[in-house]
């Protein structure tokens, strides 16, 4: 069964289907191990993980798609991926969605911000016509054909052009054949639940630590009529946090005690060293 088929049965069974976002496919795994059903790969946490960089765009589609790849062989759940703005034209898009469906992710979202874009939380927003961000779902429509992948498709005109816009936007990549809808940017709950009150069908809504929105629990998105839900930073942010204390520890001390939160075995387990060392049992020399 593909993972976009497994997706796919998730949403038929009509729960919320709670995905925290993964900056790489260490976190993907503590994700699947902390029992939820799907994970998010965010943009956001992989342009961190690879050049520790914001999420301005910098991260190419071969470098997302490898990222993909990594973390669909990391973890047996659904993988739903930030693949930006598709990269380019038509022909980028095309090949986009080749290159996540051969990775084996469950759906990817696409945005429609003009190159370069940025996090979806960031000022500076440029965004492309809604036409031309109609026409690149239908590409991504067409790229995918008969094959299994969940498109959503994604607009940030919130904070640029208010919730209007947005819901209009939404409505129109859902027209053109998206499967999910997603208005991305949401900071309020008053924005949060317009947008669950007028906008009809499947729908996807992102979290962001740090914003009122987060007092939500997932009864209450279900409710407002959500479908999936990214919690895309928490894991990154607390792990950096852990980090910065850790070494400052280190630094300053010259132990940071952190084996007293987590062994080394309680790590190798964490990375699955149990089925290598079968493997080697079984058929090592």
């Amino acid at each position: 069964m593909t993972n976009a088929a497994k997706l796919r049965r998730l949403l038929d069974q009509g729960d919320l289907i709670q995905a925290p976002g993964a900056a790489d496919p260490l976190t993907a795994r503590l994700v699947e191990a902390a029992g939820f059903p799907a994970v998010y790969m965010t943009g956001f946490g992989a342009t961190a993980a690879r050049l520790g960089s914001p999420d301005i765009g910098l991260l190419t589609q071969t470098e997302m798609a490898d990222h993909a790849r990594n973390m669909t062989r990391a973890v047996s759940i659904p993988v739903v991926a930030d693949a930006d703005n598709g990269y380019g034209g038509p022909s980028n898009i095309e090949r986009t969605v080749d290159e996540y469906i051969r990775a084996d992710v469950a759906a990817l979202h696409l945005e429609d911000q003009e190159s370069p874009k940025r996090c979806g939380q960031m000022s500076g927003i440029k965004l492309m016509e809604s036409s031309t961000g109609a026409r690149h779902i239908r590409a991504a429509v067409e790229a995918r054909g008969d094959r299994d992948l969940l498109l959503i498709g994604r607009t940030d005109a919130l904070g640029v052009a208010g919730v209007d816009e947005a819901i209009r936007r939404a409505e129109l990549y859902r027209e053109a054949g998206a499967d999910l809808a997603f208005i991305d940017g949401v900071k309020t709950i008053r924005d949060l639940e317009a947008i669950g009150a007028r906008l009809e069908g499947p729908k996807v809504v992102a979290i962001v630590t740090g914003n009122e929105t987060e007092s939500l629990s997932p009864s209450d998105l279900k409710d407002l009529g959500f479908s999936i839900v990214f919690y895309p930073l928490d894991a990154l942010f607390a792990a950096t946090r852990a980090a910065i204390d850790t070494l400052e520890a280190l630094r300053q001390e010259g132990f940071s005690g952190a084996s007293q939160k987590l062994s080394y075995a309680d790590f190798t387990r964490h990375v699955g060293i149990e089925h290598h060392q079968r493997l080697d049992d079984a058929y090592g020399s």
